[in-house]
């Protein structure tokens, strides 16, 4: 790794000449002894010859790839200039989040996987400069925080995800008195709860969070939005509100012998090993010595089996019904995993969970499983492979099949608001709702997905919300359009 100057930024073969590079990882025995991140941040030498590979295409198609459609380009030119500040500050002006987005997005399946760079070798190594980046004006204290003028209006954001806390940011900055409402007591959503600290260390989602309570957003906790507190209620107090309240009920096991003891839903498991002190209504799930067997292709399949070996698991094993091209799951958290000692049993497919005389689980029996045509969602379509049934050994089975919507309370006037045959909620292209003044995005409305999809959704939202109020109230200069709502 030279520590000179690299050459000129522009050149058209710096590509060729540099190979790609890998920022610092921890080894995995030193790793999986604990839940601190394992990955650093390149050094400056190595940040300016990464990004000097970016070959400066006139239609960046990385850009494209990018659900925020980040000017990657413009940072990458500065950041290979040796100008990082001004490079971080051209990356936060598109993402609300940046330093967190760096380390949780799946750049091979986006701006990375878009590079053109992959036609003649391997992409920019996008996603490690950002988090060098942003990391960088963070330690140099160079992130901006602006205290704008109050505009008047007063806005209510239901749920402290990455949808809620994006959302808030930017309605914020342009002086909306915002106060978020957070169902547990701890804020962040799954960024503090379910995304484990070695993939994603806690304080720096709680940097953000103080950050918004700087600029003034007020933030409640334990307070259950249809619950504890109405949909008419926050819309006598405030001029429009945000839904963002994700998808967090699990999908079901739905096999024989699902009741036997030792199974456990993927995100009570992860926030029990996540959060300290856990919560108290959680009911203890102890993997250490045992065998622990996770169902399921995705990322939260890799955080359990990674979370399980941390934990103390004698083993951990994971069941996919298809092959590895055709798991959802990131490529890079699998390769961590499988360093990690994880091991993959792919086209298998569980049939039965058997449990033994006291009632605990002792196997999982599987089948084979072959491809067949592509389904709908375009991935080949596993069948049973006829007199291929085996069994798994386990005691303790993590279900990890993704998540759904989270019904409204019975009786709830969140009722009002549309939903889809899936119970996702049903916005236009504002990501209002049916309800006048109540916005929605990120998992709430378009299922399960990826941080960087519910920023995107929240931006979305927070510039439909500012238009709509702006329209309503056209004269709002600080009086307050909520508290002459209340007159």
């Amino acid at each position: 790794m030279s520590s000179e100057d690299p050459p000129v930024h522009n050149s058209k073969y710096a590509w060729s000449l540099i190979g790609r590079a890998a920022p610092p990882k921890r080894s995995a025995p030193d790793r999986i002894l604990d839940f601190q991140e394992i990955y650093s941040d390149f050094d400056e030498a190595a940040v300016r010859e990464q990004a000097i590979r970016c070959i400066q295409c006139p239609d960046p198609l990385c850009t494209k790839g990018c659900p925020l459609s980040n000017r990657i380009p413009e940072w990458l030119a500065l950041a290979a200039e040796g100008q990082f500040l001004e490079a971080a500050a051209v990356s936060r002006s598109t993402s609300n989040m940046p330093e967190i987005c760096s380390r949780v997005c799946p750049q091979e399946r986006l701006c990375e996987g878009a590079c053109i760079l992959n036609a003649r070798g391997e992409p920019v190594a996008i996603g490690s400069v950002e988090r060098f980046l942003n990391d960088y004006a963070f330690d140099h204290d160079a992130v901006e925080d602006p205290m704008p003028a109050p505009n008047g209006f007063k806005v209510a954001v239901v749920g402290s995800g990455p949808g809620g806390i994006a959302c808030a940011d930017e309605l914020s900055r342009d002086g909306t008195e915002v106060t978020i409402f957070e169902s547990n007591r701890l804020a962040g959503g799954l960024l503090m709860n379910g995304i484990p600290a070695f993939k994603l260390d806690k304080r720096i989602v709680q940097r953000r969070i103080d950050r918004l309570c700087k600029r003034g957003v007020v933030l409640k906790l334990g307070v259950r939005v249809g619950w504890d507190l109405s949909l008419a209620a926050l819309l006598s107090q405030f001029d429009a509100v945000f839904l963002g309240v994700g998808a967090l009920k699990p999908k079901p096991l739905d096999l024989p012998g699902d009741k036997s003891a030792g199974i456990a839903d993927a995100l009570p498991f992860l926030i029990q090993k996540n959060v300290e002190p856990p919560p108290p209504d959680l009911a203890p799930i102890d993997v250490r010595g045992k065998r622990v067997v996770v169902l399921g292709g995705g990322d939260t399949a890799m955080d359990c089996l990674r979370t399980a070996l941390r934990a103390g698991a004698r083993e951990a094993v994971c069941l996919y019904r298809r092959d590895l091209a055709n798991m959802p799951g990131s490529r890079k958290e699998f390769l961590n995993a499988i360093e990690e000692g994880a091991r993959f049993e792919f086209l298998t497919n569980p049939v039965e969970i058997a449990a033994g005389a006291g009632g605990s689980v002792e196997s999982v029996r599987c089948e084979r499983m072959e491809l067949g045509e592509p389904d709908a969602s375009g991935r080949k379509k596993p069948r049973p492979v006829p007199g291929s049934d085996f069994s798994v050994p386990a005691d303790v089975i993590i279900v990890a099949y993704g998540f759904e919507s989270v019904p409204f309370p019975p009786g709830s006037d969140l009722s009002r608001v549309r939903t889809d045959k899936w119970g996702a909620l049903v916005t236009d292209k504002n990501q209002m709702t049916n309800v006048p003044g109540v916005f929605a995005g990120g998992d709430s409305v378009r299922g399960p997905s990826l941080v960087v999809h519910a920023v995107r959704d929240a931006r979305f939202a927070a510039k439909g919300i500012l238009r709509y109020l702006r329209a309503k109230w056209p004269d709002a200069t600080g009086s307050g359009p909520a508290q002459a709502k209340s007159l």
